[in-house]
Parts: C-alpha cells; sequence; structure tokens
C-alpha cells in the first residue's frame, strides 16, 4: 500500500515536470521583478496603465477593447516607414508585409522589401527585414539578389524608433491617475 502511494507520488511529479518542461520552463505571469511587492502599489500601476477596472466605471459603457492592426506600435510603424512604396501582399494575422517592386530613378534597378513580425513587442530582435535588388538588362533578363546592410539597418531603427513614440502615446493616452478615497495619501 505505501509503496503504490509513493509510486502515485513520483508519477505526478513526473508528470509535473513533463508539463513545465513543455512550456519553456517558465510558469506562466509577468516578471516579478518589475512590479512593486506592495499590493496598494501594483493596483495604482495597474489602473494608471490602464489594465484594471474602477468600481466607478462599471455602468458607464465605453465600448469594446479591439486589437486591430491599428494598436500595434511596430505594425502602424513599419507602415508608416514604407508608406512610399506600392504593397503587394499585407498579412497582420500572419504577420507579414511585403511591398510590390519600387523604383525611384534608375530604370533598370529596383527593390522590394519583406517585414516579418517575429514578436509584437517593440524591441530589437522583433522584425525580420529583408531587401531584395532587382537588376534587369533587358525587360525580361533581370537579376535578384538579397540586400544586406545599410538599408536594413536603417529600416528597422526607423520602425523601432517609430514604434516606441507610438507605445509611449499609448501609455500617455491610457494613464489615469489611481486616486484612493483613503484621506492619508
Amino acid at each position: 500500500m505505501n509503496i503504490a502511494k509513493n509510486l502515485k507520488f513520483l508519477f505526478l511529479i513526473f508528470l509535473s515536470a513533463i508539463f513545465l518542461n513543455s512550456c519553456g520552463g517558465k510558469l506562466p505571469g509577468a516578471d516579478a521583478r518589475k512590479y512593486p511587492p506592495n499590493p496598494e502599489a501594483r493596483v495604482k500601476k495597474n489602473i494608471e496603465e490602464g489594465r484594471g477596472f474602477r468600481l466607478s466605471d462599471v455602468g458607464k459603457n465605453k465600448g469594446g477593447t479591439f486589437e486591430f492592426a491599428s494598436s500595434n506600435e511596430l505594425w502602424r510603424a513599419s507602415l508608416d516607414t514604407i508608406d512610399f512604396m506600392p504593397l503587394a501582399s499585407v498579412n497582420y494575422s500572419g504577420g507579414i508585409i511585403i511591398t510590390d517592386w519600387y523604383s525611384s530613378n534608375v530604370d533598370n534597378e529596383s527593390i522590394k522589401i519583406s517585414i516579418r513580425f517575429l514578436t509584437n513587442e517593440v524591441r530589437s530582435d522583433a522584425l525580420d527585414i529583408k531587401v531584395f535588388n532587382r537588376e534587369c538588362n533587358v525587360q525580361f533578363n533581370c537579376v535578384i539578389t538579397e540586400k544586406s546592410g545599410n538599408l536594413v539597418s536603417e529600416l528597422t531603427n526607423k520602425i523601432l524608433k517609430t514604434a516606441a513614440v507610438y507605445e509611449k502615446q499609448m501609455k500617455d493616452k491610457n494613464f489615469k491617475p489611481y486616486i484612493t478615497s483613503d484621506p492619508k495619501d
């Protein structure tokens, strides 16, 4: 009887280790280092950033919260950065923007840009940008190569800077000061 209990216990430990490992060994939730340990301070921070609710807001109809492409800062910044180029394919759910071939002044040379979103967070590894160069001698005699270098890094920097500005504007827009009913605060 005691052996059976020990085997069940070991089996449960084994299963929980498998499930935790399959999740990347990371428990769900936020990074505790980014939030204050004091519960009142956490509530204040969450409400000021628009992640909480107030009982005084319960009866008011504020409408729904929708996650459209326009609410994603990286997406908006990318479209704003390449707005001079014609778009060939745009898929928000797939996380990719592909432009059509674009040529400014040079008749036999054009470029095409592909932007793939790896995450919705504004950070340096969030984008995979590829620039393709097409040089044509005659109408149908073209050579296409992938370009790397300054243009890719300039596009990445421009998109990330613009997205950071959009993100700050969104946080400032959603900021609501937390007012306590406690007279000592």
